[in-house]
């Protein structure tokens, strides 16, 4: 697991071997199973998480009804807000695949930070991709139909309609199942029309 983590950074930023094994020796990588829950709202937490492998999710519970509104994938990092605000979450996260995540906390990012100034600019850039991501994501949500929501999760996240529970699914789309299972249907007449 190890070496996906360094030929994802290497895209960013070259490593000593020295570098390598501080990684290593922090003991971050953690297995966790399906279903397992990371954070529950009311939690307070210092993790961030990185997933090498797997899935996870960000989900409120809003009058009974769990709202999906984000999945991380590999190579994709999370830090809860309850992280940088030092607050109660306000959502739920946990695991949608058996999933490897490195797991760390602020402390240990500041100690690598002090120690290897590199790790701080790949945060940096990676921080900025993310915030434009989160940007464009969040203004296509806002302005598509549920339809448009769907396509452009076809074309830009396949990998999700395959991995991802349909309900979980469709709560991140912002519709209900059953809305999904017709806007599918409508979407496949089309195609085939």
């Amino acid at each position: 697991m190890q070496d996906l983590l360094f030929d994802f950074i290497s895209k960013y930023i070259s490593l000593t071997d020295d570098e390598k094994n501080a990684i290593v020796s922090l003991a971050l990588f953690r297995q966790v199973k399906k279903g397992a829950i990371l954070l529950k709202e009311g939690e307070k937490s210092n993790d961030g998480y990185f997933v090498l492998k797997g899935c996870i999710r960000i989900y409120y519970i809003i009058d009974g009804e769990e709202k999906t509104t984000a999945f991380y994938t590999e190579m994709e990092a999370l830090t809860p807000h309850c992280v940088i605000q030092k607050a109660p979450s306000e959502y739920y996260i946990s695991c949608v695949e058996d999933s490897i995540l490195l797991v760390s906390d602020p402390d240990m990012e500041a100690e690598m930070f002090s120690k290897f100034p590199k790790f701080e600019t790949l945060c940096r850039i990676l921080a900025e991709e993310f915030l434009a991501k989160q940007q464009i994501n969040f203004d296509e949500f806002k302005t598509s139909s549920p339809e448009q929501r769907y396509i452009n999760l076809l074309q830009k996240r396949p990998d999700l309609i395959q991995r991802v529970p349909q309900h979980q699914l469709a709560s991140f789309l912002g519709i209900k199942p059953q809305s999904l299972s017709r806007l599918r249907a409508r979407i496949l007449e089309k195609i085939k029309g």
